[in-house]
This record gives structure tokens, sequence and C-alpha cells, in this order.
């Protein structure tokens, strides 16, 4: 006489758990890449009405005062301006910056970090502003 086994093999693979993870993980992606990498300082920016979207840039520099100058998160005088964007501009093909002045900030400091941008090498800077009611 023959008996029959109750307990049969189980050989499916549960995908639940599985894209429960892939899920999450997508999830953290998309959040993370919309960090945006520039110091934590407060600037006015100006409003225009005429602004344009650009494409975003890897090098940020934000013009907070005389003597308050940063680049993505490092703070650089003036006068050491030339050789860190020299630096990065062999390191990379990057061509245009973005560049952020505070309203408070005297244009002609504004042209002496773009003429920095210049001597670098560097062919353009995209100038950060608010849309009108926007700040």
């Amino acid at each position: 006489m023959q008996f029959r086994r109750r307990l049969k093999t189980n050989a499916t693979v549960d995908l639940v758990p599985m894209i429960d993870v892939v899920f999450q993980l997508v999830i953290f992606f998309m959040v993370s890449t919309t960090f945006i990498l520039t110091p934590g300082i407060n600037l006015s920016l100006p409003e225009s009405s005429t602004a344009e979207p650009v494409a975003a840039s890897r090098i940020v520099i934000t013009v907070a005062g005389e003597e308050e100058i940063y680049i993505n998160k490092e703070r650089v005088t003036l006068d050491g301006l030339v050789p860190i964007l020299q630096g990065m501009r062999e390191s990379s093909d990057i061509g245009n910056v973005v560049l952020e002045g505070d309203r408070q900030v005297p244009y002609a400091m504004l042209i002496q970090v773009l003429d920095r941008l210049r001597a670098a090498g560097f062919s353009g800077a995209n100038l950060r502003t608010l849309e009108p009611g926007g700040g």
C-alpha cells in the first residue's frame, strides 16, 4: 500500500517583500536627488519678471556680502576664487556656473566675481533670481 504525503514542497518565491524594498529604494533616490548643494545662508534674491529657467550647474557661487563668498558649501575669499575655479574647470567640462547675489550686495562686487570667473576660463554665468511675489 502506498501512502500519500500530506506536506508538499513549496517552491514559490514570495515577491512582496522584494517589491517593498525596491519601492523604498526608489522613493529614497527620488527624494535624495532633489537636495540642492548650497550653503545654509540667508539670501534676499532680487526679483525678475523675465527670468528664464536654466539647466542646473554643479558649481554655485553665492555672494552674501563683501567678505562672504561661497563656492557650493566652501567659503572662499575674492582673491582665492580664481585658483579654485581653475581647478574645477580643469577637472570637469562645466562651462557655466550659477551666481547668486544678495540684493544688498553692491553691483561692483558682483562684477569683481564675474571678472574672476572670466579669468578662470568660464564662458558664462547664470544669475539666480526670484519670480515676482516669490520672496
